[in-house]
């Protein structure tokens, strides 16, 4: 038996849901035992749907089986405030520097004290350094991707030219759905400004295929930042609060603030290892959202074990 699907034409589409897959014909696995599917795309579209009914806000998600290009999507299209989510591809511009040779982890960086972010930010550095630090790009990068940093952020984008650079070095990997246009001191300024920084889903999944591909890094790179995106002391309740214990999970999560008892934005997206050494792109978006923070990590983490429980069996 075989499921057969392409990224336009060939999808099956129900209202909120899309069901592609990338190749030309992907045999669906079936059970020696019972004879069933062991996963059917269209009863995970379906899952993901009424987990994310209880988010009480609009919800993205998109899951991609990555050596195989499955994808299942509800409101995969849509725009969803990144927060902190674009420090991915920062990241990504920052270690491509590196790979040009216009920038090396080890250089150091003088912080000033009117660099840190403000107050009400999170950032470790200004926490442990609030008259001012000199770190290298390497402990840049960790404090960025790992501990989600502020001041590691607005420092680091300032040393690839800024949020326009990091949006032109997405078009030359090829994604298309994700814009950086703003810093972490902007949307400290200003709350408005977070919505300039938006992703879809499926591009979101673009980006973190990219990244496991190696396009447009070096193996080195890639290397440091997935072991920096493993490490992350961010989101344990989302992408991995249910999954298996150990299971291997390199994430970037994405977070603001409530107010009135609405949140703009619950996010993670990352790759995940299935236990025969596949891996899932998971990318969940939950936005404006009225529900309180279990709630909301725990649609992204029972959508993420929906699609490990549909691809790894």
């Amino acid at each position: 038996m075989s499921l057969m699907a392409g990224k336009l034409a060939g999808c099956a589409r129900r209202p909120a849901i899309l069901l592609c897959v990338a190749a030309a014909a992907l045999p669906v696995r079936v059970s020696a035992a019972t004879g069933r599917h062991a996963c059917a795309p269209t009863d995970l579209g379906a899952r993901i749907e009424d987990v994310a009914r209880e988010a009480h806000g609009p919800v993205g998600a998109a899951v991609m089986l990555v050596e195989s290009g499955e994808t299942v999507s509800s409101s995969g299209d849509r725009r969803f405030p990144m927060q902190s989510v674009y420090k991915l591809p920062i990241a990504m511009a920052v270690l491509h520097r590196v790979d040009r040779g216009t920038l090396s982890l080890g250089q150091t960086v003088g912080i000033r004290p009117e660099d840190l972010a403000a107050a009400q930010q999170h950032s470790p550095i200004r926490d442990a350094h609030p008259g001012g630090a000199e770190l290298t790009v390497r402990e840049l990068l960790r404090y960025m991707v790992s501990e989600s940093d502020g001041t590691a952020c607005d420092v680091l984008l300032d040393l690839v030219g800024g949020p326009r650079r990091v949006t032109q070095r997405l078009r030359d990997i090829g994604i298309t759905g994700i814009v950086v246009a703003t810093s972490e001191k902007e949307m400290g300024r200003e709350p408005r400004a977070q919505f300039r920084n938006w992703a879809t889903p499926l591009s979101a999944l673009a980006l973190l295929k990219s990244l496991h591909e190696g396009r447009g890094l070096a193996p080195a790179s890639r290397s440091l930042l997935l072991e920096l995106m493993a490490r992350a002391s961010t989101g344990p309740r989302r992408i991995k609060g249910l999954l298996p214990a150990n299971t291997p999970v390199a994430h970037k999560t994405g977070s603001s603030s409530t107010i009135d008892g609405r949140t703009v934005a619950t996010n993670d997206v990352g790759l995940v290892t299935l236990p025969d050494g596949r891996h899932l792109a998971v990318a969940v978006f939950v936005s404006d959202s009225t529900a309180d923070e279990a709630t909301r990590d725990g649609v992204i983490a029972r959508i993420a074990r929906a699609a490990w429980d549909c691809f790894s069996n």
